[in-house]
């Protein structure tokens, strides 16, 4: 995903101040030039389910058209024709549900308009795939053979949820998309690299084996441990559209079978420091003592609570093994008063080539701006304040960011030249 050490900040779209795209989303570049940094990292851009979850979405390739800054601007015949045309493999599946393909071009040209804005800027997006798509949505009904009604996804007890979490998405039939070239998946990623510079592919656990809940199942504890299509699958996608920036969230239930299909592919991994810290663990890989170069370090994620919340329930031990880290780590602010700030300074000094923070570490609040609580319904609703994001706090990271070697040359011939 990149050669040089690097540094961003996560923010969806719906968390910005407009809370879509427009003129907040172009003052978030502005902010992320001047801070430094080189990645904007969003949530998936598709229609979110009646909770506000984007990770439930009816299509896996049509976007929302409540993140448009103009919904009613017109379109013309030969530019629906020619997006048509162009999404054919899709286009149809989503008319046939119901959606509109209007708003599908209108998000195009304004898409399009925001990814230059930030090139131009030396900030690259990168987006989010979701492993699973939505029941009863336009894929399922286009592409019945290829999706499962006797079993859901899910996955079992991890670091998010105690009991595990029963997501009740269709799962895939992995022979018959086998047996059709992985069409599907192909065509899904080329319609993801369309809209981002590179992608996070969630659940990457999933496709080396997958948590199957029979249907019905109240809870994912009924689940259990089914082989999925492993290398099969990403060796398709590469057939068909070369090598790509894919970032493999590999956090859970992890075994030497996913780390080692990881590797083999070529493709960095995710730590979470709030999952460092904890005593029972001899080793723990989310640590910053064993933090490796092919692993994308975040402060926190959406699934997290913000690192304040998080610092706020810390038990004693845990809070002490953050302390020393930060003493070795020499990071400048101090733990119990700054602890998202200390986490930050952590991420950035680590040997991770690309460090992620979220906009609500960087502002050090609370619980209440958590984006979601696996497991439960609701969240997804938290919205940032104009303003919020300071000169001050944009000069503060991105000297934290040149310090630790990870500010693009770019961005700083720019800032030099005026």
């Amino acid at each position: 995903m990149t050669t040089a050490r690097a540094s961003g900040v996560q923010l969806h779209l719906t968390s910005l101040p407009d809370g879509r795209l427009g003129p907040s989303a172009r003052a978030f570049v502005d902010w992320l030039h001047a801070a430094g940094q080189s990645v904007w990292q969003v949530l998936p851009l598709s229609v979110p389910d009646r909770m506000g979850s984007p990770y439930k979405s009816p299509s896996a390739f049509a976007t929302s058209a409540a993140l448009l800054e103009h919904p009613d601007a017109p379109v013309s015949a030969a530019e629906l024709a020619a997006f048509a045309e162009r999404e054919a493999y899709w286009a149809v599946s989503w008319t046939a549900f119901g959606g509109d393909l209007a708003d599908q071009v209108r998000f195009a040209r304004e898409w399009a308009r925001l990814r230059t804005y930030a090139r131009d800027r030396g900030v690259r997006i990168m987006g989010d795939v979701p492993i699973y798509v939505a029941p009863d949505g336009a894929d399922v009904r286009a592409w019945p053979e290829l999706f499962r009604d006797d079993a859901v996804a899910g996955c079992p007890p991890d670091a998010y949820a105690a009991t595990g979490q029963l997501w009740g998405n269709p799962l895939y039939r992995w022979d018959v998309m086998a047996a059709d070239g992985y069409r599907w998946w192909i065509e899904r990623l080329r319609r993801s690299f369309e809209l981002f510079d590179q992608v996070r592919l969630d659940h990457f656990r999933g496709f080396v084996d997958y948590w199957e809940i029979p249907a019905g199942a109240e809870t994912a504890m009924a689940g259990r441990w089914v082989r999925g299509p492993r290398r099969a699958l990403f060796d398709a996608v590469s057939a068909a559209l070369g090598h790509l920036p894919i970032l493999a969230e590999d956090l859970g239930d992890i075994d030497a079978a996913v780390t080692e299909l990881r590797r083999d592919l070529g493709l960095p991994g995710m730590a979470v420091l709030q999952f460092g810290f904890n005593p029972g663990y001899a080793v723990n890989t989310h640590h910053p003592d064993h933090l490796q170069p092919d692993q994308v370090v975040y402060t926190g994620t959406h699934d997290n609570d913000t690192v304040t919340g998080w610092w706020a329930t810390l038990p004693p031990a845990p809070r002490e093994m953050v302390r020393a880290a930060a003493r070795a780590a020499r990071v400048d602010a101090d733990v119990d008063r700054e602890p998202s700030w200390a986490l930050v300074e952590l991420a950035l000094d680590s040997p991770c080539r690309l460090a992620m923070m979220q906009a609500q570490d960087v502002l050090g609040l609370g619980s209440a701006a958590r984006m979601n609580t696996p497991g439960v319904e609701g969240g997804w609703d938290w919205r940032m304040q104009a303003g919020a994001l300071t000169s001050a706090h944009a000069d503060r990271l991105r000297a934290l960011t040149k310090a630790a070697g990870r500010c693009p040359s770019a961005i700083e011939a720019r800032r030099a030249g005026g």
